[in-house]
């Protein structure tokens, strides 16, 4: 758990799942989210609310410079050891991202990879975000009501009518485009099922 009691780090290890079904879904994800890296042509990334560093590691493995961040510091000890066992000198830190301050915490692509949907003040962090990329952010969530349905499918979460236990805020992919939106320019936009995932820019920055 978090130190304001939310689940810390991933509920489900999607990562290390046997199940057939979701590893395609998660490579998925984890290819839309690779696709819109490589196009904005950035070699640096800082991965806010990295939990256990996988995401991390991977981008580490294809050659980018990553460093990463998370309130919880159990789960950085965590991200730490499994980047020491893969042989990867990756700097992890402990901090929540509104606790992030420019210059020392920015970067080319601040990544947050469903971390938006766990926070309780959506608009403070996406201010921080902006303060923070520079200049691109690529940002994942759920994508709702979706993600609800299709946990409701598989029997999970049943009570809470398919809402996995730390998500706070629900978006659909057009909702989520428009909150977006506020503070940056959006770029592309993929919808690996059942994410929405947006590459985008700080309005001020110019074109690569």
């Amino acid at each position: 758990m978090s130190r304001r009691g939310r689940p810390a780090g991933n509920v489900y290890d999607k990562y290390h799942t046997p199940n057939p079904i979701a590893r395609r879904l998660v490579a998925g994800h984890l290819a839309a989210m690779e696709d819109l890296i490589a196009s904005a042509g950035v070699r640096e990334i800082h991965e806010t609310g990295c939990g256990e560093g996988h995401l991390s590691l991977r981008l580490a493995a294809a050659g980018y410079r990553v460093r990463g961040s998370d309130a919880d510091s159990g789960i950085i000890q965590l991200a730490r050891h499994n980047a020491s066992t893969a042989g990867f000198d990756l700097a992890f830190k402990q901090a929540a991202i509104e606790e992030l301050q420019p210059p020392d915490d920015g970067a080319e692509l601040v990544l947050a990879a469903e971390v938006l949907e766990h926070t309780e003040d959506p608009d403070q962090i996406l201010d921080r975000l902006a303060q923070l990329a520079c200049p691109y952010l690529l940002a994942s969530v759920p994508r709702e009501p979706l993600w609800r349905f299709l946990n409701l499918a598989r029997g999970k979460y049943l009570t809470a009518l398919g809402n996995t236990p730390g998500h706070l805020q629900h978006w659909s992919a057009r909702s989520f485009r428009v909150f977006l939106e506020r503070r940056f320019q959006i770029l592309a936009v993929r919808h690996p099922l059942p994410w929405t995932v947006v590459l985008c820019r700080t309005p001020s920055s110019p074109s690569h």
